[in-house]
Parts: C-alpha cells; sequence; structure tokens
C-alpha cells in the first residue's frame, strides 16, 4: 500500500526525522490559509501515489500569497502525467503546502526490503533528486548500500560509512546516523518495504531535512497495523482494482489487450510471460485463488470485460483446490450476464477437468479450447491480430 506525501512525513515526524512544516489543502483558500500560517516563501505539491511531480508540472515555489493561491487552483484538479502514472495520469485532489528549504545539497537515502535476501537494506547516494534508477545506470559507483542484520538493526559505523561516502562533515553524518535509525525503526515497527527520502536536503544551515517522503507498506501486514491502514487512499486506486479488492478478487490492472484469469500466482505469471512471448500483451494478473467459488470467479471475469483495452481473454487454469466445473460455471454465468462477445481462449487441466469441459461444451459459450499454455498464448495472440 502507498501513502501520500504528507502522511509519509507524518510518520518521518513521528519517528524523529525533521522534515519542513506544512498544511494539508482541498482548495485554493484553504492553501492561502496554510500559507498565513507558514513562513515564506512556499511550496506547493500535488498530492498523488507517483513521482516525478515536479516534472510535470505538479510542484511550484511561491513567493507571495497570491502566487499560492494561483499554484493551488492550477494544480489542484489537474490531470498529472508522469512516467510513473502513465499516459492515463492521475487527478489531483490535494495539495501540500510547506515552508521552502533553502537547498545547499540533494542527497538520495532509502530502506528498501531486500526480498533475495530477506532482510532490510539501506541505500544512500550524493546524486539526490533524480531517480535512483538513472543513477543506478550511469554512475552505480555513486550509490553506497549495507544490509542489516537479522534482528533488522542498523549498526552506526554501517551508517556512517553511508553518509561518509556521500560526502557530508562530520556532524551532517551524526545527524544522518540518527535520520537513518529513525528510518529504520519505521520500516521495521510498521512493515515499510520501502521508505525513501529523495532528495535528502542538506540546508543553507547545514542541517539534513527530508524534502520528500515516500513510504510503501507490504499489504499483508496491514491487518497488524489499523492506524497505517486508515491512511489508505481510495482515489488513488485504479477502479478495477478497487472493485476487486471489494469482491476479494486479485486483480492487478496492466493495461494490456489480453484479460487473463488464473489459478495462482506462479501460473498467472507464467501465463503473462506466455502471451508476451506470443507477440501481445496482458491486460492484468487476476489471480483467482485457491478457495474462489463461482461468484468469484464471475466477478473477476466481469472485471476484466470493464477494461475498455481488453480485446480478447485467455483463461488458464490447473483444478487443485479450485476445481475446473467450478471455474466452468462462473465463467458461463459471467459471460451470459454481461453479453460478452469477445474472442474467449480456455485451457483446463486438473480436477473435476472433464466435468468443466463438459459445462462449458452444454453452454453453449463461444470458446477455442487449446490443450496447453503455450497453444493458449498462441491462440489469444492470432485472434487479436498480435501473433
Amino acid at each position: 500500500m502507498n501513502i501520500h506525501e504528507y502522511q509519509a512525513k507524518g510518520l518521518f515526524a513521528k519517528y524523529g526525522i525533521p522534515v519542513p512544516q506544512g498544511f494539508l489543502a482541498l482548495t485554493p483558500q484553504e492553501a492561502v490559509e496554510a500559507a498565513g500560517k507558514l513562513e515564506g516563501p512556499w511550496v506547493v505539491k500535488a498530492q498523488v501515489h507517483a513521482g516525478g511531480r515536479g516534472k510535470a508540472g505538479g510542484v511550484k515555489v511561491c513567493k507571495t500569497v497570491e502566487e499560492v493561491e494561483a499554484a493551488a487552483k492550477a494544480i489542484i484538479g489537474m490531470k498529472l502525467v508522469t512516467k510513473q502514472t502513465g499516459e492515463a495520469g492521475k487527478i489531483v485532489h490535494k495539495v501540500w503546502v510547506e515552508s521552502g528549504t533553502s537547498i545547499a545539497r540533494e542527497l538520495y537515502l532509502a530502506v528498501v526490503l531486500d526480498r533475495t535476501a530477506g532482510r532490510l537494506a539501506c541505500m544512500a547516494s550524493p546524486d539526490g533528486g533524480m531517480d535512483i534508477e538513472t543513477v543506478a545506470a550511469e554512475t552505480p559507483d555513486h550509490i553506497f548500500t549495507c544490509k542489516l542484520d537479522a534482528a533488522h538493526e542498523i549498526w552506526p559505523f554501517q551508517a556512517r560509512k553511508l553518509f561518509f561516502g556521500c560526502g557530508l562533515d562530520a556532524k551532517q553524518v551524526g545527524e544522518g546516523v540518527k535520520m537513518l535509525q529513525g528510518l529504520v525503526r519505521l520500516a521495521k515497527e510498521e512493515d515499510a518495504v520501502l521508505v525513501e527520502i529523495n532528495p535528502l536536503c542538506v540546508n543553507a544551515e547545514g542541517h539534513l531535512v527530508a524534502l520528500d517522503a515516500k513510504v510503501n507498506f507490504d499489504d499483508a501486514a496491514l491487518k497488524r497495523h489499523p492506524a497505517i491502514a486508515a491512511l489508505d487512499d481510495p482515489e488513488e486506486a485504479d477502479p478495477l482494482e478497487l472493485k476487486a479488492k471489494e469482491a476479494g478478487v486479485n486483480y492487478v490492472h496492466l493495461g494490456g489487450e489480453v484479460g487473463t484469469m488464473v489459478n495462482g500466482a506462479g501460473l498467472a505469471m507464467a501465463t503473462m510471460d506466455a502471451i508476451k512471448q506470443a507477440g501481445s500483451t496482458p491486460a492484468n494478473f487476476l489471480d483467482a485463488g485457491g478457495g474462489a467459488n463461482e461468484d468469484m470467479v464471475a466477478a473477476g471475469f466481469s472485471l476484466m470485460l470493464e477494461d475498455p483495452n481488453v480485446k480478447g481473454v485467455l483463461i488458464n487454469i490447473f483444478g487443485g483446490i479450485l476445481r475446473c466445473d467450478i471455474v466452468a460455471q462462473g465463467v458461463v454465468n459471467a459471460a451470459k450476464r454481461t453479453g460478452m462477445t469477445l474472442p474467449l481462449v480456455i485451457r483446463m487441466e486438473g480436477t473435476n477437468v472433464e466435468e468443466g469441459r463438459r459445462i462449458l461444451k452444454e453452454s453453449g459459450l463461444n470458446y477455442h479450447p487449446a490443450a496447453s499454455m503455450s497453444e493458449a498464448a498462441r491462440k489469444i495472440a492470432e485472434i487479436t491480430g498480435r501473433a
């Protein structure tokens, strides 16, 4: 789960990490009122779950209250398009108004979950304000890292090494150590998979300040953190993904043209790879899971059909706990209810497969059977004209 910058900065302050003072505004008038509580100049920042806001016009520095009002009017309601939002962009519903900071240097600092090692890792770079992927590609020697121990604790010497590598002086390194320890505690205690400051600023007085804040949480751990779960913003969610969540379906919208329904995350990933290899693109990740019933299967199928980009559907089921006959009946029910006319390819094996095939055959549903995953991918690519 992602949260907004202003929410992340609230958590930073809780863990002793210096951030500029600011206030949330939903209207231009609220932005003016916020500016009146702060010392100028001010920064008005769009609050959306995406990076690259500044380059897209979502961050504006203002020297007067009139400029704050004008910036808020321009940003609130705009469609912000960045690399992370894609062409669809995101509508801005609120802005964060904060005191401006005099910047002497910009750095990068993050705590991330290293899934391969199964533990947290810390990253720092003297090249702040840039995409860390760009830094890694162009100047990999400018990224300093360390992996934490099994207790997810960072030793002071590890933190000092990172900050000295970034060229900070002894006093700034001391501030950095405390800041990084706070980030690690936040990640550990709140089950965050990413805690990022980009840029981390050295201000004109030589102190470290978190100018931006990004925190992502482990969805599976949210039940342990009701206060964190309450930070979720439904306005930022993909409408189809929000519907899927309400229906208890594991659905991720990808924007391709082949809708997929599979049982099991591994098989779903392999199916998407097969579709790509066949020359087409998957429209979604949809894992029906082992505990799905006919209604959940029908709900997932209907979700795929709501995506206007979908030109064909591939169903790839290996029946185990989720029986083939349940999937077949759910698909038939959904197809009849929605009046589906899109091409449909179905590959089914496993528990009750003959019963599932009988249900499909007797339903009158127009579909193309496939004996293997690769054959199913080739068929749907050919039918949609992308083979």
